[in-house]
Order: structure tokens, then C-alpha cells, then sequence
């Protein structure tokens, strides 16, 4: 890799954090569209572009305004630092890397329009340049200008054919343009450059999705869960998957060691305690769904599934009790008021089962598929 694009030595730091805040996004929804698009932006990969600047090998930098600008930065007086940089530009006006540093402390504090004279004023200076290339882009789609941002990426990956951020980042962009083919194209040569960087088979399985390509989603979301073997939210993600998939069987091993890894996490308890009962192992599925319902005791679902579960042993007594919090939880949806009525019935309360039952009949009949049945 050449000298003048080092931002792909910040990636391993970036990974650790983005494998943190994907555990926290799937403590919030089970949804596998709501945890893929919260991918990280390309430049979150990376080191931020004043850094990245400040690292090229540039005579200017050597000035001792250079050496008061990293001063001013480290003190976080960007203010300084940017007005410092002005003048390291005019006494350096063949400098690429001086107009580079520039414009990424005018776009920190959102003074866009010099930030993108500065970055094209590098290119003039030095066509090859690429991190001013990344810059463009990084400018582009940090104002949602994903069309603009794209020749700008493109002429990086000339430039750099072997950096996966480019391709990551192409990906990202033409996926947001409705472009799914080429988005996938993208995602494919992210994947083939980086197969160990977890990032890559997420956004591979999320351009793979939005074609509608079922298989070939859950084979790039288990690639990410090979990369990432001690993930929660990747094992869990897999298992969101089967289900998604109707595999119910295929869900509880990679659930199973998510729960290990995430004992606190109610979404993961909740989705494994579902998939158990249904696959008939009752008691081993209530185990885990009452803790779900502790870890979350507002979250309806799984306080319907636990009656079912109940419903399944017989335990009518239970049953009423969980279906009765659904129904309050969740007083709009249909099945807890049925679910209710057949259990008001079986314990002898046959007017509560008769009002649960004209309560669900108010609603319109669910949809039977097999996302509208998981926990």
C-alpha cells in the first residue's frame, strides 16, 4: 500500500468499537434490516482525515507551523489550528497534504464550502493523490451526496485497488441509490479484499437482502460469525436469520452461545426460549423465556410466547397470566386477546373468555408467516 493512503492502518480499533455498538443496537431490535443498516459509515473505518493528513510524509509539516498546528490539534483549539492551516497553504501552495489537513479542519467545524475548495485544490496539485480522493467522498456523503460522493470513490479504488474501504463505501452508496445490483457488485470485491474484516460480509449480506437473495444473505451473515466466532450479536444474527428463514432447529445453536456470551441481553433470551419450545423442548424454552421476560418485563412478545409455551405443558394457570401481561403490553394486536379466550375457557372463566374473544375479533385476522411468529 502506498504512503500516501494510510487510513487503512485505524481499521482494527474501529472494528472493536463497531463490534460493541452492533451488541448494543441488538439489544434494541431483533429486526435483521434495523442491525444491518446500522453498519458503520466508511469513514468510521478509518482514521479521521486530520490525522490522516498529518501523517503524510510533506515537507510543510516539517515547518514549525506545522509543528504548531499538531499542537493546536492535540489541545483541541481547532479554531487555531485551522486558521494556522491557512497560512501553511499560502506558504506552501504546491502542498496536496497541507490543502488536505486544511479542508478536514474546515469540514470539523462545518465550513464545507472551503473544505471542498481545499480538497480539489489537492487534486490539482496532485491527481494521484488519494486520500484527497477519499476526502471528496467523505465530504459528499457526510451531506447524504451519495451520486456525488461515488466518482470520488471510484477514482480511489483506481488509485488504491486493494483498499476494501473504497468498495465498502461503494457499496454503502449505491445501496442508498436504489443501485442493488452494483451495490452487491461492490459489496462482493470488499469481501474477496478483506475476508477477515467482519464489516465486509455484513454489508455483503445487506446488499445481498435488498435483492431479495435469502440464502445468500444467511451465508454472508454466517461468514461475519466465523470472523467474529466471540460476537454475541453476530452468533445472535445467525440465529435471527433461521428464523427469518423458518429453520427454527438451525436457530438454537448459534442462540445457544449467544446466550453464553450475553446472558443479559432479553432479545437473545427471549428469541432462544422461542425456538425451543417450538422445537418441543417446553421446559428448556420457559427457562429462558421467563428470564427474557425479566430482563424485559415490558416487552410483550415474549410474555405471548411464554403462554404458549405454558399453553403447551398444560399449565393453564400460567398461561392466563402471561397472556393477560401481553394483552396489556401489547393491547392492540389480535393473537394475546385469542390466546387469552382459550385460556379463560380451559380454567372455567367463560365470561372473561367470551369478552377476550369479541376484544380479538375487533382486530383484523395477522398475517401467517414465519417472521410474524418469532419471539
Amino acid at each position: 500500500m502506498s504512503r500516501s493512503f494510510s487510513f487503512l492502518r485505524g481499521v482494527s480499533a474501529a472494528l472493536s468499537l463497531g463490534l460493541v455498538l452492533a451488541s448494543s443496537a441488538l439489544a434494541q431490535d431483533a429486526s435483521i434490516d434495523r442491525l444491518l443498516n446500522k453498519l458503520p459509515p466508511p469513514e468510521k473505518l478509518v482514521k479521521p482525515p486530520v490525522k490522516q493528513a498529518m501523517e503524510q510524509p510533506d515537507p510543510a509539516f516539517k515547518d514549525p507551523m506545522g509543528r504548531q498546528i499538531s499542537r493546536a490539534i492535540e489541545m483541541y483549539n481547532f479554531p487555531q489550528a485551522l486558521n494556522l492551516s491557512r497560512k501553511l497553504t499560502e506558504r506552501y501552495p504546491h502542498s496536496a497534504a497541507s490543502q488536505c489537513l486544511r479542508g478536514a479542519l474546515a469540514f470539523d467545524l462545518r465550513q464545507l464550502g472551503e473544505a471542498s475548495s481545499c480538497f480539489r485544490a489537492a487534486t490539482n496539485i496532485q491527481p494521484k493523490f488519494a486520500l484527497a480522493h477519499f476526502c471528496l467522498a467523505w465530504l459528499e456523503a457526510a451531506q447524504e451526496h451519495y451520486a456525488a460522493a461515488i466518482p470520488h470513490l471510484q477514482r480511489l479504488a483506481e488509485l488504491e485497488p486493494k483498499a476494501y474501504v473504497s468498495y465498502y463505501a461503494l457499496s454503502d452508496c449505491t445501496l442508498r441509490l436504489g443501485r442493488k445490483q452494483e451495490s452487491l457488485d461492490y459489496a462482493k470485491k470488499a469481501a474477496a479484499l478483506a475476508p477477515s474484516v467482519v464489516y465486509t460480509w455484513l454489508q455483503l449480506s445487506r446488499a445481498e437482502k435488498a435483492i431479495g437473495h435469502n440464502e445468500a444473505t444467511l451465508a454472508a451473515i454466517t461468514k461475519a460469525a466465523e470472523v467474529a466466532p466471540d460476537s454475541a450479536s453476530m452468533l445472535a444474527l445467525v440465529g435471527y436469520s433461521y428464523i427469518n428463514l423458518n429453520r427454527i432447529p438451525k436457530a438454537i445453536a448459534p442462540l445457544q452461545r449467544a446466550a453464553r456470551l450475553a446472558p443479559r441481553d432479553y432479545l437473545v433470551q427471549s428469541q432462544l426460549g422461542f425456538c425451543l419450545a417450538t422445537t418441543g423442548q417446553v421446559d428448556a424454552g420457559i427457562s429462558y423465556l421467563r428470564k427474557g421476560a425479566s430482563l424485559a418485563p415490558t416487552y410483550g412478545p415474549v410474555w405471548e410466547h411464554l403462554g404458549l409455551a405454558y399453553q403447551k405443558k398444560g399449565n393453564h394457570r400460567d398461561a392466563v397470566k402471561a397472556f393477560e401481561r401481553a394483552a396489556q403490553l401489547t393491547p392492540n394486536r389480535r393473537l394475546p386477546w385469542q390466546h387469552l379466550s382459550e385460556e379463560y375457557r380451559a380454567v372455567g372463566r367463560l365470561q372473561d373468555a367470551e369478552r377476550a374473544a369479541a376484544h380479538a375479533q375487533s382486530f383484523p385476522v395477522p398475517k401467517t408467516n414465519s417472521v410474524s411468529k418469532k419471539a
